[in-house]
């Protein structure tokens, strides 16, 4: 029987199905409502399928599948299967590493303790921590706060009663209560367990009134010693319930889910909320393998928070947070997706924290391979502006000048993403008098590209003027005149010497101040995320420009002050200015130098003539 026979016979109910390659192995696992519409929808015509979708499909060879009762079903062993056979093209979790826990451990005077070992012994765990350092200061707290014990005696009544064991140094400095020696009954070592477990809930308000209601028992008994601990610890709670993010009060048992995208990736952020504080927060990373829809990576990664969390004990969640319905609604009860308010301030942060995440990853990724970097740079500008070449190679433009004197510019060369400073070119402006950036735009872009067309050089496929709409307009025109703007309207077409179109050239600008991107002919700027890698490379761009034109124009400005100071001097020539200039470099320095250095530079005559002046 061929794959299409075996397509049109599957069941109608809901189940999984797994595509196998003509190795027989195990390629792609998926779930479905009904079996065989979803598996028919795999094989239709090319041009409905991805890229992507298409290469998998030419890889499958077999199809098997299992019918189960429900949707929700199909989901468990959907992810049951991933997880036992890693097929190639399913969603992958990335992150490989197991979470700290807060173990509170199953024994007589239970120890507390940090774990990635998650044992089924009757424990209690808490977590798990996406930060190994937030759950160091948790311990930290909790040992501040209680006297427990870190041995690994085997505590139990009989024990302590024979009196089998002898006071460690923990207890003599006040840091154990010492249940080995009979210092504190079980009882109470218990209630010490019981607000520990409600600290690590989030619950810290009722501990903070019941410590404050011992505290001022106490203080009525005139125990005042023990008045100050129950403050001491007041304080602690305190100061770590205010590190957390206060929301609202009315914000409780909430879960909250963000995810992002980049390029075959996917990002997410998880937050879980109790008494309108932020108690837990995770971060996964998934790579994508091919196209998935998002409501089917955003049910993927629900499942997989709920399956690392399920450890800890069951979670009364009263509402779930997302910012679009995943493709299985019965993942979660009593989904929303906020429009207003708190709720969708919260679902931002979290947003915010997915994206930081992604950063943090792609850093990760650059600093392994740079080259790789650079290219998802330039991979990420070309998808942003729409372009239908790489930008492999730009070059930027950037004016100077102080008070329309000593007008510069510069020209900085990037190809393959990194600055080719070979390349760079300063220009002094020649046919524009005052300060006039939008006429010194135009010239300084007309010559630098008919210089390359007289000989031949390379033109860039990206232009990018640092400035805004009035200096690119300049631009623009300085290219159009040229006939550099290949197929845009109105633009003649320039031909290479074989006589074959050269290829046209993107211009675009960037402003400083809120780092617009400027696009001609579309009145609505283009505003980049600010941890994109194509914003970034294009901020680097304008901030090489500007640092050298600014160097160039400070050189330039030092060179003109002295020599028009010189030029007042009767009897100082041309000759002596550029040996004063070469040695001294600015007239703060030539004023400050001793006779004899600028004796030694232009003769002693023509040095008590400078210093007479200058001096």
């Amino acid at each position: 029987m061929d794959l299409k026979e075996k397509i049109s016979i599957l069941p109608l109910e809901p189940g999984v199905y797994r595509f196998l390659d003509s190795s027989g192995t195990i390629i792609y696992i998926g779930k479905a409502k009904s079996l065989r519409k979803r598996v028919a929808q795999y094989f239709v015509s090319e041009d409905k399928l991805t890229t992507k979708t298409r290469v998998l499909v030419s890889k499958i060879a077999d199809v098997q599948h299992t019918v189960v009762e429900s949707e929700q079903d199909a989901l468990l062993l959907e992810n049951n299967l991933i997880k036992q056979y890693q097929p190639k093209y399913n969603i992958l979790l990335k992150d490989g590493k197991s979470y700290p826990w807060i173990c509170i451990k199953n024994e007589p005077f239970p120890r507390i303790f940090l774990t990635r070992r998650f044992v089924r012994d009757g424990s209690l765990y808490f977590g798990p921590y996406s930060s190994v350092q937030h759950a160091h200061h948790l311990l930290d707290l909790i040992n501040s706060l209680y006297k427990l014990r870190t041995c690994k005696l085997a505590l139990n009544r009989e024990s302590i009663a024979q009196n089998k064991f002898k006071p460690c140094l923990n207890i003599h400095i006040k840091k154990c209560a010492g249940p080995c020696v009979g210092e504190i009954s079980e009882e109470e070592y218990n209630l010490q367990i019981s607000g520990i477990k409600e600290l690590l809930r989030g619950n810290t308000g009722s501990l903070i009134r019941e410590y404050k209601k011992k505290m001022q028992e106490a203080a009525s008994a005139l125990e005042f010693e023990q008045a100050q601990e129950y403050k001491e610890k007041i304080d602690m709670l305190q100061n770590h319930y205010s590190k957390s993010l206060i929301v609202h009060p009315s914000i409780t048992n909430t879960d909250v889910f963000s995810i992002v995208f980049e390029k075959g990736n996917a990002f997410g952020n998880f937050f879980r909320l109790n008494g309108g504080c932020i108690i837990q927060t995770l971060n996964l990373h998934f790579k994508l393998n091919i196209e998935e829809e998002k409501e089917a990576v955003l049910t993927r990664f629900m499942q997989e928070i709920y399956q690392i969390t399920r450890a800890q004990g069951e979670h009364r969640t009263e509402e779930v947070l997302v910012p679009f319905l995943p493709d299985n609604l019965s993942i979660a009860r009593n989904m929303h997706i906020p429009l207003k308010g708190d709720k969708l301030s919260l679902l931002e942060l979290s947003t915010k924290n997915a994206k930081a995440f992604q950063f943090q990853k792609m850093k990760q990724e650059e600093i392994k391979d740079p080259e790789e970097g650079k290219n998802r740079a330039v991979t990420a500008l070309k998808e942003a502006l729409h372009m239908d070449r790489l930008p492999l190679h730009i070059e930027c433009f950037d004016n100077s000048n102080t008070q329309g004197t000593n007008p510069v510019a510069a020209c900085v060369v990037f190809r393959n993403g990194k600055p080719s400073k070979r390349d760079y070119r300063h220009f002094n402006i020649k046919t524009v008098v005052g300060a006039n950036d939008y006429a010194s735009m135009y010239e300084v872009v007309h010559r630098r590209y008919s210089r390359l067309l007289e000989e031949g050089g390379d033109i860039p496929q990206l232009i990018v003027i640092d400035g805004g709409r009035g200096q690119l307009h300049f631009a623009y025109d300085a290219l159009k005149d040229l006939g550099l703007l290949g197929d845009r309207p109105g633009a003649p077409m320039r031909k290479n010497n074989d006589g074959t179109p050269l290829p046209h050239v993107e211009v675009i600008s960037i402003a400083e101040r809120l780092e617009e991107i400027m696009i001609p002919g579309d009145p609505t700027p283009l505003f980049m995320d600010k941890n994109s890698p194509a914003l970034k490379l294009l901020m680097h761009l304008r901030d090489e420009a500007h640092r050298f034109g600014i160097t160039h124009h400070r050189s330039k400005r030092t060179k003109n002050q002295i020599t028009s100071q010189l030029l007042q001097i009767k009897g100082v020539g041309e000759a002596t200015q550029q040996k004063l200039l070469q040695h001294f470099k600015s007239v703060k320095r030539l004023k400050a130098a001793p006779r004899e250095e600028i004796e030694a530079v232009v003769g002693p005559k023509m040095a008590e003539l400078i210093i007479r002046n200058l001096k």
